[in-house]
C-alpha cells in the first residue's frame, strides 16, 4: 500500500526553502544556473528557477539533461534505453551549476549527470539539490540540498509525481514486496 510522503503543498514549500538556500549560500544569484536531470528534476529546475526568480528579481539560466548513454548500467539492462532531450543554451563555464533531481539514491545517477555536464564546459561550482534524499549511497556523493530526507529500506521504493500545472503532485513511499 503507496504511503504518501509529500502533498502538492508540501513540495510547494520545499522548494520555496530550497530556492532561499540556494540563494543564501550563492549570496545571490550571479553566475548561477539550474539544470535538471530528465524526467523529474527538469521540472524541479524550472520552479525552482521561478521561485528565485521572484525572490531576486533577476533571470537565471535552466537547462534539461539526459544522462541515458552516461549511465554506468546501460550494458546491464535489457531494454533498449530511451534517449530523451538535452537542452543547455546557455555557457556553464565558470558559472555555478545547481544539478537538480527528484530522487538521491545510490548517487550513480548523479555521477553520471557530472560527467555529461562537463562535456558542456568546465563549471566553477557543482551543488546538489534534490527533494528526496533516500540514503542507500554507493558513491560519495550528497545533496547541498535536499527537501526531505526519507530513510528507506531495499525493499522500498520512491515514486515522485509532478503535474506539469503544480496541482497533482506528491511523493509516495511503496514497498514492493
Amino acid at each position: 500500500m503507496p504511503k504518501e510522503i509529500l502533498d502538492s503543498k508540501d513540495i510547494k514549500r520545499v522548494i520555496r526553502r530550497i530556492a532561499h538556500e540556494i540563494i543564501e549560500k550563492n549570496k545571490g544569484i550571479e553566475n548561477l544556473c539550474l539544470v535538471g536531470i530528465q524526467i523529474g528534476g527538469v521540472i524541479l529546475a524550472q520552479r525552482l528557477a521561478s521561485q528565485i526568480e521572484s525572490i531576486e528579481g533577476g533571470k537565471i539560466g535552466v537547462g534539461a539533461l539526459d544522462i541515458t548513454l552516461y549511465r554506468d548500467d546501460i550494458n546491464i539492462k535489457k531494454e533498449q534505453p530511451v534517449v530523451k532531450t538535452t537542452d543547455i543554451l546557455f555557457s556553464i563555464t565558470d558559472k555555478t551549476v545547481v544539478l537538480v533531481d527528484d530522487v538521491l539514491f545510490t548517487g550513480r545517477s548523479i555521477r553520471a549527470a557530472m560527467d555529461a555536464l562537463i562535456d558542456f564546459g568546465r563549471p566553477a561550482y557543482i551543488q546538489l539539490a534534490v527533494l528526496i534524499d533516500r540514503g542507500h549511497r554507493e558513491l560519495p556523493i550528497r545533496a547541498d540540498y535536499a527537501g526531505k530526507n526519507i530513510p528507506t529500506s531495499l525493499n522500498e521504493r520512491i515514486d515522485v509525481y509532478l503535474d506539469k500545472e503544480n496541482k497533482e503532485d506528491k511523493v509516495v513511499l511503496i514497498s514492493k514486496r
